[in-house]
């Protein structure tokens, strides 16, 4: 069964927190967190958020965010799509 739709609202604070699983590694070197960064301000850009904290370790992030759209799950779709794809790009070479 999957989880209940997420209710967007304009206006509103979100914290966001995401993991590798079983504590794997989402980042491997100093690279992949300017990766991660850069997408982050291009969402902030496309999507209209300000993000005020964030943190960043090896197997997991914390956002904390404001949108002024209601657009909230198609801007994480958006920056945990590339990130894979970038990550998963680099680790396959």
């Amino acid at each position: 069964m999957s989880r209940p739709l997420r209710i967007e609202y304009p206006g509103t604070w979100y914290h966001f927190m995401n993991r590798g699983r079983r504590f794997e590694k989402i980042v491997a070197d100093d690279n992949d967190y300017e990766i991660f960064i850069e997408l982050l301000k291009d969402a902030s850009e496309m999507w209209k958020i300000n993000i005020a904290a964030y943190y960043l370790i090896s197997y997991h992030y914390n956002i904390l965010l404001h949108t002024a759209d209601g657009n909230i799950s198609r801007t994480m779709q958006h920056i945990n799509g590339l990130y894979t794809q970038k990550f998963r790009q680099k680790i396959q070479q």
